[in-house]
Protein backbone atom coordinates (compact mmCIF):
# COMPACT_ATOMS: atom_id res chain seq x y z
CA UNK A 1 0.00 0.00 0.00
CA UNK A 2 1.15 3.48 -0.92
CA UNK A 3 0.38 6.57 1.11
CA UNK A 4 -2.29 9.05 -0.57
CA UNK A 5 -1.42 12.60 -0.05
CA UNK A 6 -4.60 15.00 0.41
CA UNK A 7 -4.80 17.79 -2.64
CA UNK A 8 -4.54 20.95 -0.67
CA UNK A 9 -4.12 22.44 3.06
CA UNK A 10 -6.84 21.03 5.08
CA UNK A 11 -8.32 24.65 5.44
CA UNK A 12 -8.83 24.81 1.96
CA UNK A 13 -10.47 21.06 1.74
CA UNK A 14 -12.87 22.78 4.55
CA UNK A 15 -13.76 25.54 2.63
CA UNK A 16 -14.20 23.14 -0.32
CA UNK A 17 -16.42 21.46 1.28
CA UNK A 18 -18.48 23.97 2.61
CA UNK A 19 -18.89 25.82 -0.62
CA UNK A 20 -19.79 22.35 -2.28
CA UNK A 21 -22.51 21.99 0.62
CA UNK A 22 -23.59 25.62 -0.14
CA UNK A 23 -24.05 24.62 -3.82
CA UNK A 24 -26.10 21.46 -2.90
CA UNK A 25 -27.13 21.02 0.54
CA UNK A 26 -28.45 17.79 0.68
CA UNK A 27 -25.44 15.96 -0.68
CA UNK A 28 -23.85 13.37 1.39
CA UNK A 29 -20.53 12.98 2.66
CA UNK A 30 -19.48 10.54 0.49
CA UNK A 31 -20.23 11.74 -2.08
CA UNK A 32 -19.05 15.01 -1.12
CA UNK A 33 -15.88 13.50 -0.61
CA UNK A 34 -15.83 11.70 -4.10
CA UNK A 35 -16.88 15.01 -5.57
CA UNK A 36 -13.55 16.50 -3.85
CA UNK A 37 -10.96 14.01 -4.75
CA UNK A 38 -10.81 12.59 -1.25
CA UNK A 39 -11.47 10.03 1.03
CA UNK A 40 -14.90 9.86 3.04
CA UNK A 41 -12.42 9.49 6.03
CA UNK A 42 -9.99 12.94 4.92
CA UNK A 43 -13.49 15.01 4.55
CA UNK A 44 -14.91 14.14 8.07
CA UNK A 45 -10.51 14.68 9.85
CA UNK A 46 -10.90 18.01 8.11
CA UNK A 47 -13.82 19.07 10.59
CA UNK A 48 -12.14 18.35 13.27
CA UNK A 49 -12.43 21.05 16.09
CA UNK A 50 -15.45 21.75 13.88
CA UNK A 51 -17.95 19.05 15.21
CA UNK A 52 -15.59 16.20 14.35
CA UNK A 53 -13.40 14.52 17.32
CA UNK A 54 -10.89 11.77 16.23
CA UNK A 55 -10.90 8.82 18.42
CA UNK A 56 -8.68 5.85 19.76
CA UNK A 57 -9.04 2.25 19.46
CA UNK A 58 -9.07 -0.94 20.85
CA UNK A 59 -12.05 -0.65 18.43
CA UNK A 60 -13.19 -4.02 20.25
CA UNK A 61 -13.35 -2.44 23.75
CA UNK A 62 -14.94 0.74 22.26
CA UNK A 63 -17.79 -1.74 21.06
CA UNK A 64 -18.66 -3.21 24.02
CA UNK A 65 -19.44 0.61 25.17
CA UNK A 66 -22.46 0.63 22.74
CA UNK A 67 -25.51 -0.81 25.06
CA UNK A 68 -24.73 2.14 26.80
CA UNK A 69 -26.23 4.63 24.12
CA UNK A 70 -29.54 2.77 24.21
CA UNK A 71 -31.69 2.99 20.70
CA UNK A 72 -29.63 4.14 18.04
CA UNK A 73 -29.57 3.40 14.22
CA UNK A 74 -26.19 1.64 12.50
CA UNK A 75 -25.80 2.14 9.47
CA UNK A 76 -23.50 -0.25 7.35
CA UNK A 77 -23.12 0.36 3.64
CA UNK A 78 -21.02 -0.40 -0.18
CA UNK A 79 -21.33 1.20 -3.40
CA UNK A 80 -24.91 0.00 -4.33
CA UNK A 81 -26.66 -0.97 -0.94
CA UNK A 82 -27.09 0.93 2.05
CA UNK A 83 -28.29 -0.95 4.84
CA UNK A 84 -29.82 1.02 8.21
CA UNK A 85 -31.32 -0.71 11.63
CA UNK A 86 -32.81 0.48 14.63
CA UNK A 87 -32.40 -0.67 17.77
CA UNK A 88 -29.94 -1.45 20.79
CA UNK A 89 -26.55 -3.42 20.98
CA UNK A 90 -26.61 -6.66 23.04
CA UNK A 91 -24.69 -9.37 23.17
CA UNK A 92 -21.57 -7.90 22.03
CA UNK A 93 -18.59 -10.11 22.31
CA UNK A 94 -15.30 -9.10 20.94
CA UNK A 95 -11.91 -11.03 20.30
CA UNK A 96 -8.57 -10.53 18.62
CA UNK A 97 -9.75 -9.14 14.65
CA UNK A 98 -13.60 -10.27 14.96
CA UNK A 99 -16.57 -8.68 17.17
CA UNK A 100 -20.49 -10.03 16.97
CA UNK A 101 -23.21 -8.38 18.25
CA UNK A 102 -25.89 -10.30 18.21
CA UNK A 103 -29.27 -8.69 19.20
CA UNK A 104 -32.29 -9.07 16.93
CA UNK A 105 -32.15 -5.73 15.96
CA UNK A 106 -29.00 -4.72 15.70
CA UNK A 107 -27.28 -8.24 14.18
CA UNK A 108 -23.30 -7.10 13.17
CA UNK A 109 -20.52 -9.28 12.49
CA UNK A 110 -17.23 -7.11 12.78
CA UNK A 111 -14.19 -7.43 11.30
CA UNK A 112 -11.81 -4.74 13.00
CA UNK A 113 -8.59 -5.41 10.81
CA UNK A 114 -10.60 -3.05 8.52
CA UNK A 115 -11.32 -0.43 11.50
CA UNK A 116 -8.55 1.98 11.02
CA UNK A 117 -10.17 5.65 11.79
CA UNK A 118 -12.83 6.64 14.14
CA UNK A 119 -14.54 9.76 14.73
CA UNK A 120 -17.42 11.56 16.92
CA UNK A 121 -19.44 13.76 14.31
CA UNK A 122 -21.96 16.43 15.47
CA UNK A 123 -23.73 17.88 11.95
CA UNK A 124 -27.00 19.75 11.59
CA UNK A 125 -29.89 17.73 10.28
CA UNK A 126 -33.97 19.32 9.93
CA UNK A 127 -32.35 22.03 12.09
CA UNK A 128 -31.05 19.92 15.06
CA UNK A 129 -27.72 18.89 15.77
CA UNK A 130 -27.50 14.80 14.93
CA UNK A 131 -24.28 12.83 16.85
CA UNK A 132 -22.53 9.69 15.50
CA UNK A 133 -19.60 7.55 15.85
CA UNK A 134 -18.23 6.86 12.13
CA UNK A 135 -15.65 4.13 11.24
CA UNK A 136 -13.69 3.98 8.59
CA UNK A 137 -11.12 1.55 6.57
CA UNK A 138 -7.41 2.10 6.07
CA UNK A 139 -8.16 3.78 2.46
CA UNK A 140 -11.29 5.92 4.07
CA UNK A 141 -14.27 3.91 3.25
CA UNK A 142 -16.65 3.75 6.14
CA UNK A 143 -17.57 0.66 7.49
CA UNK A 144 -20.03 1.50 10.04
CA UNK A 145 -21.63 4.51 11.26
CA UNK A 146 -23.80 4.91 14.33
CA UNK A 147 -25.98 7.43 14.54
CA UNK A 148 -27.95 8.62 18.33
CA UNK A 149 -31.64 9.50 18.27
CA UNK A 150 -33.61 11.39 20.13
CA UNK A 151 -34.22 8.33 22.63
CA UNK A 152 -30.15 7.60 22.84
CA UNK A 153 -28.22 8.71 25.99
CA UNK A 154 -26.66 11.82 25.19
CA UNK A 155 -24.53 11.51 28.26
CA UNK A 156 -23.28 7.95 27.75
CA UNK A 157 -22.27 8.95 24.09
CA UNK A 158 -20.18 11.72 25.23
CA UNK A 159 -18.66 9.78 27.92
CA UNK A 160 -17.52 6.97 25.81
CA UNK A 161 -16.14 9.80 23.59
CA UNK A 162 -14.06 11.36 26.22
CA UNK A 163 -13.02 8.13 27.36
CA UNK A 164 -11.84 7.17 23.92
CA UNK A 165 -10.18 10.70 21.99
CA UNK A 166 -7.59 10.18 20.29
CA UNK A 167 -4.42 12.22 20.90
CA UNK A 168 -4.18 13.57 17.55
CA UNK A 169 -7.11 16.25 16.78
CA UNK A 170 -4.91 17.74 13.57
CA UNK A 171 -7.80 18.27 10.89
CA UNK A 172 -5.54 15.75 8.53
CA UNK A 173 -5.14 11.58 7.98
CA UNK A 174 -3.03 9.59 5.87
CA UNK A 175 -4.81 7.19 3.93
CA UNK A 176 -3.68 4.34 1.81
CA UNK A 177 -4.50 3.24 -1.48
CA UNK A 178 -6.01 -0.10 -1.05
CA UNK A 179 -4.05 -3.47 -2.57
CA UNK A 180 -6.03 -4.91 -5.80
CA UNK A 181 -8.02 -7.66 -5.25
CA UNK A 182 -6.07 -10.53 -6.32
CA UNK A 183 -7.26 -12.41 -10.30
CA UNK A 184 -8.92 -15.74 -9.19
CA UNK A 185 -6.68 -18.72 -10.82
CA UNK A 186 -7.18 -19.57 -14.06
CA UNK A 187 -10.63 -21.96 -14.18
CA UNK A 188 -8.41 -24.92 -15.65
CA UNK A 189 -6.52 -24.85 -12.48
CA UNK A 190 -9.72 -25.56 -10.29
CA UNK A 191 -10.65 -29.07 -9.59
CA UNK A 192 -13.95 -28.95 -10.02
CA UNK A 193 -14.36 -32.79 -8.75
CA UNK A 194 -12.71 -31.66 -5.14
CA UNK A 195 -14.88 -28.37 -5.67
CA UNK A 196 -18.49 -30.56 -5.80
CA UNK A 197 -17.15 -33.08 -3.15
CA UNK A 198 -16.57 -30.15 -0.46
CA UNK A 199 -19.42 -28.54 -1.87
CA UNK A 200 -21.80 -31.22 -1.23
CA UNK A 201 -19.93 -32.17 2.34
CA UNK A 202 -20.49 -28.96 3.59
CA UNK A 203 -22.37 -28.62 7.30
CA UNK A 204 -22.62 -25.43 8.26
CA UNK A 205 -22.63 -22.41 5.85
CA UNK A 206 -20.54 -20.72 7.69
CA UNK A 207 -17.76 -23.34 6.84
CA UNK A 208 -18.18 -21.78 2.92
CA UNK A 209 -15.74 -19.18 3.02
CA UNK A 210 -13.19 -21.69 4.53
CA UNK A 211 -13.72 -23.95 2.30
CA UNK A 212 -13.03 -21.23 -0.81
CA UNK A 213 -9.83 -20.29 0.77
CA UNK A 214 -8.35 -23.72 1.45
CA UNK A 215 -9.36 -25.10 -2.27
CA UNK A 216 -8.34 -21.76 -3.80
CA UNK A 217 -11.36 -20.82 -5.68
CA UNK A 218 -12.87 -17.35 -6.11
CA UNK A 219 -16.78 -17.06 -4.76
CA UNK A 220 -18.19 -16.35 -8.19
CA UNK A 221 -15.77 -18.41 -10.12
CA UNK A 222 -16.75 -21.46 -7.30
CA UNK A 223 -20.89 -20.56 -8.67
CA UNK A 224 -19.62 -20.82 -12.18
CA UNK A 225 -17.81 -24.11 -11.41
CA UNK A 226 -19.93 -26.41 -9.00
CA UNK A 227 -22.77 -27.24 -11.36
CA UNK A 228 -26.06 -25.62 -11.54
CA UNK A 229 -27.64 -28.24 -8.91
CA UNK A 230 -26.22 -25.57 -6.16
CA UNK A 231 -26.11 -22.73 -8.08
CA UNK A 232 -27.47 -20.78 -11.08
CA UNK A 233 -27.82 -17.16 -12.62
CA UNK A 234 -30.98 -15.46 -12.02
CA UNK A 235 -31.45 -12.28 -13.53
CA UNK A 236 -30.26 -8.69 -12.22
CA UNK A 237 -33.90 -7.79 -10.88
CA UNK A 238 -34.45 -10.93 -9.33
CA UNK A 239 -33.18 -9.46 -5.49
CA UNK A 240 -36.15 -6.64 -6.39
CA UNK A 241 -38.48 -9.59 -7.08
CA UNK A 242 -37.78 -11.40 -3.82
CA UNK A 243 -38.05 -8.08 -1.95
CA UNK A 244 -41.67 -7.54 -3.63
CA UNK A 245 -42.93 -11.17 -2.93
CA UNK A 246 -41.94 -11.23 0.34
CA UNK A 247 -43.32 -8.35 1.11
CA UNK A 248 -46.70 -9.31 -0.11
CA UNK A 249 -46.81 -12.77 1.63
CA UNK A 250 -45.62 -11.51 4.92
CA UNK A 251 -42.64 -13.72 4.32
CA UNK A 252 -39.91 -13.17 7.14
CA UNK A 253 -36.42 -13.07 5.34
CA UNK A 254 -32.69 -11.74 6.21
CA UNK A 255 -31.02 -9.53 4.40
CA UNK A 256 -27.27 -8.53 4.78
CA UNK A 257 -25.21 -5.92 3.40
CA UNK A 258 -21.62 -6.14 4.21
CA UNK A 259 -18.77 -2.83 4.07
CA UNK A 260 -15.18 -4.44 4.74
CA UNK A 261 -14.97 -4.35 8.42
CA UNK A 262 -18.66 -5.29 8.72
CA UNK A 263 -21.77 -7.03 7.69
CA UNK A 264 -25.32 -6.17 8.83
CA UNK A 265 -28.67 -8.13 9.15
CA UNK A 266 -32.09 -7.79 9.03
CA UNK A 267 -34.44 -10.39 10.22
CA UNK A 268 -38.53 -10.11 10.08
CA UNK A 269 -40.77 -9.24 7.17
CA UNK A 270 -40.62 -6.02 4.52
CA UNK A 271 -43.66 -4.17 4.40
CA UNK A 272 -42.98 -0.36 2.39
CA UNK A 273 -41.28 -0.75 -0.96
CA UNK A 274 -40.65 2.20 -3.07
CA UNK A 275 -38.72 3.78 -5.82
CA UNK A 276 -36.79 6.79 -5.50
CA UNK A 277 -35.03 7.70 -8.47
CA UNK A 278 -32.26 5.67 -8.96
CA UNK A 279 -32.73 3.30 -5.42
CA UNK A 280 -34.97 0.87 -4.55
CA UNK A 281 -35.75 1.01 -0.96
CA UNK A 282 -37.31 -0.57 1.98
CA UNK A 283 -38.47 2.08 3.91
CA UNK A 284 -39.90 0.13 7.25
CA UNK A 285 -40.26 2.11 10.93
CA UNK A 286 -36.87 -0.18 12.56
CA UNK A 287 -35.55 -1.39 8.35
CA UNK A 288 -34.39 0.96 5.72
CA UNK A 289 -32.62 -1.06 2.63
CA UNK A 290 -31.41 1.51 -0.57
CA UNK A 291 -30.14 0.01 -3.26
CA UNK A 292 -28.86 0.83 -6.57
CA UNK A 293 -30.29 -1.63 -9.13
CA UNK A 294 -27.91 -0.20 -12.24
CA UNK A 295 -25.21 -1.41 -9.76
CA UNK A 296 -25.74 -5.16 -9.61
CA UNK A 297 -24.13 -6.66 -12.63
CA UNK A 298 -24.84 -10.46 -11.38
CA UNK A 299 -27.78 -12.30 -9.75
CA UNK A 300 -27.39 -15.73 -8.11
CA UNK A 301 -28.83 -18.94 -6.20
CA UNK A 302 -27.12 -20.80 -4.35
CA UNK A 303 -27.79 -23.85 -2.42
CA UNK A 304 -25.39 -25.31 0.53
CA UNK A 305 -26.00 -28.31 2.37
CA UNK A 306 -26.39 -28.15 6.05
CA UNK A 307 -26.55 -30.81 8.88
CA UNK A 308 -30.25 -29.11 8.70
CA UNK A 309 -30.97 -29.80 5.07
CA UNK A 310 -30.17 -27.23 2.37
CA UNK A 311 -29.88 -23.99 2.46
CA UNK A 312 -30.64 -21.73 -0.27
CA UNK A 313 -29.84 -17.93 -0.89
CA UNK A 314 -29.93 -15.08 -3.30
CA UNK A 315 -26.92 -12.64 -4.31
CA UNK A 316 -26.25 -9.80 -6.22
CA UNK A 317 -22.88 -8.99 -7.42
CA UNK A 318 -21.26 -5.49 -9.23
CA UNK A 319 -19.29 -5.37 -12.11
CA UNK A 320 -15.96 -6.01 -10.10
CA UNK A 321 -17.19 -9.34 -8.81
CA UNK A 322 -17.81 -7.83 -5.41
CA UNK A 323 -21.17 -8.83 -3.54
CA UNK A 324 -24.03 -6.20 -2.82
CA UNK A 325 -26.26 -8.02 -0.77
CA UNK A 326 -27.66 -11.48 -0.44
CA UNK A 327 -30.56 -13.02 0.96
CA UNK A 328 -32.14 -15.77 3.06
CA UNK A 329 -35.76 -17.02 4.18
CA UNK A 330 -35.70 -16.63 8.17
CA UNK A 331 -34.45 -19.51 9.67
CA UNK A 332 -33.37 -20.27 13.88
CA UNK A 333 -30.43 -22.33 14.17
CA UNK A 334 -30.93 -26.02 14.19
CA UNK A 335 -34.02 -25.17 12.32
CA UNK A 336 -35.16 -26.31 8.60
CA UNK A 337 -35.56 -24.03 5.77
CA UNK A 338 -38.91 -22.18 4.84
CA UNK A 339 -40.64 -24.25 2.92
CA UNK A 340 -42.42 -20.47 1.16
CA UNK A 341 -38.77 -19.20 1.26
CA UNK A 342 -38.08 -22.40 -1.24
CA UNK A 343 -41.56 -21.86 -3.43
CA UNK A 344 -40.13 -17.68 -3.58
CA UNK A 345 -37.03 -18.98 -4.86
CA UNK A 346 -38.10 -21.26 -7.59
CA UNK A 347 -40.61 -18.04 -9.04
CA UNK A 348 -37.23 -16.18 -9.89
CA UNK A 349 -36.43 -17.24 -13.40
CA UNK A 350 -33.10 -18.56 -14.47
CA UNK A 351 -30.43 -15.70 -16.70
CA UNK A 352 -32.26 -15.32 -20.25
CA UNK A 353 -35.51 -17.09 -19.56
CA UNK A 354 -38.42 -15.23 -20.18
CA UNK A 355 -41.22 -14.47 -17.26
CA UNK A 356 -44.35 -16.45 -18.50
Amino acid sequence: MTDVAVEGSEPELRRRWLSLKEEEPGLRARDAAARLGVSEAELVAARCGEGVRRLDGPWPELLKQMPRLGTVMVLTRNESAVHEKVGAFDKVSAFQSMGLVLNHDVDLRLFFNHWHFGFAVTEQAHGKPRHSLQFFDLDGLAVLKIYLREESDAEAYEAIVAEYLHDDQAPVIKVAARAATPADRADDLIDRSALRERWRALQDVHDFRDMLIELGVGRLQAFRLVGEDFAYRVEPGSFRQALEQAAASALPIMVFVGSPGVVQIHTGPVEKLKQVGPWFNVLDPGFNLHLREDGIAEAWIIRKPTRDGLVTSLEIFDTSGEQIAWMFGERGEGKAERADWRDLVETLPPQGVAVQ
